[in-house]
């Protein structure tokens, strides 16, 4: 386990801005409440509460990978319109102690799914 730290920070805030997910014009996440991540140089990263998700709509798969950082992430795919997006929804069900403000959330990949503010 490694602590994010001045050589790769990572800060989670609260995310003032509502933030619907949706693929194929389906509605997959819509919130209020999300947290951004921002981890070293790579993108922002949206997690979404998983109350606040179609959970109906996501299958649990077997793929699992580790960030040093954040633990175990779990994976999910989407099932909308008559399609599977392979492994498009990440969460860490038990990051490491740093990182538990995103216990119960999902991330999404945004070249799966489309993610945008809502007014």
């Amino acid at each position: 386990m490694k602590l994010p730290g001045p050589d790769h920070p990572i800060t989670i805030t609260a995310n003032p801005k509502r933030i619907r997910v949706s693929a194929g014009g389906v509605v997959i996440a819509d919130t209020t409440h999300a947290l951004t991540l921002k981890e070293a140089s790579y993108p922002a990263v949206q997690y979404v509460p998983r109350e606040d998700a179609n959970l109906a709509l996501m299958e649990r798969t077997e793929r699992v990978t580790h960030c040093p950082y954040k633990g175990d992430a779990n994976y999910f795919s989407i099932k909308a319109n008559g399609k599977m997006l392979e492994n498009s929804i990440w969460t860490y069900e038990t990051p490491f102690p740093a990182m538990a403000g995103i216990t119960g959330h999902l991330a999404f990949y945004p070249d799966k799914v489309k993610i945008e503010e809502v007014a």
